[in-house]
């Protein structure tokens, strides 16, 4: 998030002075650009959830994506035409769907339940941070110290994530290590013939019972709360000749489509006014590169309360559905409000950052309930049937479809929002995303519990029996 939106504030100059582009076509290719990451985004996200659920580690496939965004940054840094910069956009929307689809998995796959939703918190919170630090940091480095400045930041980020990422040892490998230190453990899982990722057992036995009994108990105790399938000697009512591919298995659970229209609008409104809001207050206020990056504080503080939604998330799960569906509606009067906006008056320069840090605390609402609901709808369907996934899983894939809705509002977003500000005026831009976000609602509370696809599969799955 950070890479993406350190060139915001930098691209509406970049074209005009590098690349030529006329004064008055800036908005159009800044909204154009900003959408061909998020056509890159969406195609690559579930092939790199696929390949991810595949591999053995998470560390290659995480390792090639910041490689490829460094390149992708490279682009961008030389770019003088055009054409280099569209390239470099699309090779960022790549690179950056196989880190963040692997990223996630590799957080689901190292955490335990009852603490998920905090970390998904955490998640929102370094969102928001990188989106607050980027086009900040990106206006006032290009303003104080120029254009290759702005790009020495992004490699340096890039650099300190790869040692970082090299330095994460994981639960599988780690338990490999282990194995003379916990005997028990380890051949109570190669009894049970989980998945590698399974780590909590709770054994209860007899001293009486006979081994076989006795490991029949063991498998039959295995803690199904984790992201992994539980026991594979549990029956499945599909064979692998006739079962469904992942991705279809995926698409057709109606709660878990709830989910990903949920991260599109999110991507949408925040894409939005990436797109929008450098432009308006330039035109709006004459403020320049700096300002044009300080305007995105208001909208991206209110997001750090994120791991504190995440905690309430966690301590009363059933309470997700409520606090999408508020949130949903409380971005609405902001959006409509942003419309009274109009002078270069202080009183106006405040209403806007006022009414940008309501909508970025209905924001910070949102993001931890469907990360959640992500994991949880995998773990739903695993539960009811464990090889329904095969023995892959589907955790890097959901959230890479995830990641596609992602950037599907990527990709909408800025041409939605830019051509409507160019045709129409900013007050009608506004009114639209209002109208979106309000409408959003309605999924929104049918998304956790409200629209479960539980009891659909079990009927299903005693009909086959």
């Amino acid at each position: 998030m950070f890479l993406y939106g350190l060139v915001v504030p930098v691209t509406p100059t970049a074209l005009e002075n590098r690349v030529g582009i006329a004064k008055g076509d800036e908005q159009r290719w800044t909204s154009i650009l900003l959408a061909l990451y998020g056509a890159a985004l969406f195609i690559a996200a579930p092939i790199s959830g696929y390949i991810a659920d595949r591999m053995e580690s998470r560390r290659w496939p995480y390792l090639t994506g910041l490689i490829a965004l460094a390149a992708s940054t490279a682009l961008l840094c030389v770019g003088t035409s055009l054409g280099l910069w569209i390239a470099g956009r699309l090779f960022q929307g790549a690179s950056t769907a196989v880190v963040w689809t692997v990223g996630m998995a590799l957080l689901v796959d190292s955490v335990e339940k009852e603490h998920l939703g905090q970390s998904l918190g955490y998640i929102g919170m370094a969102t928001s941070l990188g989106s607050l630090t980027g086009p900040l940091l990106g206006g006032v480095i290009y303003q104080s110290g120029g254009y290759y400045a702005v790009f020495g930041t992004a490699f340096g980020l890039i650099g300190v994530d790869i040692l970082l990422r090299i330095a994460v040892i994981e639960k599988k490998h780690a338990r490999r290590w282990l194995e003379n230190g916990a005997p028990q453990e380890i051949t109570t899982m190669s009894a049970c013939k989980t998945s590698e990722t399974k780590t909590t057992l709770h054994i209860t036995s007899t001293p009486d019972a006979p081994r076989d009994e006795e490991e029949n108990n063991i498998c039959r105790t295995v803690d199904t709360t984790r992201e992994a399938p539980p026991s594979t000697d549990l029956p499945s009512t599909l064979t692998p000749k006739n079962r469904l591919p992942t991705t279809l298995i995926l698409l057709f659970s109606p709660r878990l489509l709830c989910v990903f229209w949920g991260w599109l609008i999110v991507s949408l409104l925040l894409d939005a006014f990436d797109g929008v809001l450098p432009l308006f207050v330039s035109d709006t206020f004459h403020w320049k590169q700096a300002g044009q990056g300080l305007i995105f504080i208001p909208i991206s503080v209110p997001q750090l309360i994120g791991p504190g939604v995440g905690a309430l998330i966690d301590r009363i799960p059933h309470c997700r559905r409520y606090l999408a569906f508020g949130a949903f509606l409380c971005a609405v009067p902001p959006c409509v409000c942003l419309r009274f906006v109009l002078y270069d008056t202080i009183e106006h320069k405040v209403l806007l950052c006022g009414l940008l840090s309501a909508l970025g605390f209905s924001i910070a609402f949102i993001i931890p309930v469907v990360g959640y609901e992500v994991n949880a709808v995998v773990v739903e369907k695993e539960q009811i049937d464990p090889q329904v996934f095969g023995k892959g899983g589907a955790l890097a894939q959901a959230y890479g479809l995830t990641n596609s809705a992602i950037a599907l509002g990527s990709l909408i977003g800025p041409i939605l929002a830019g051509f409507i500000r160019d045709s129409a005026g900013w007050a009608t831009m506004t009114s639209v995303l209002a109208i979106i976000s309000g409408v959003s609602a309605l999924p929104a509370l049918l998304m956790s519990g409200g629209w479960s696809d539980t009891r659909q599969e079990m009927e299903r799955n005693e009909y086959a029996n």
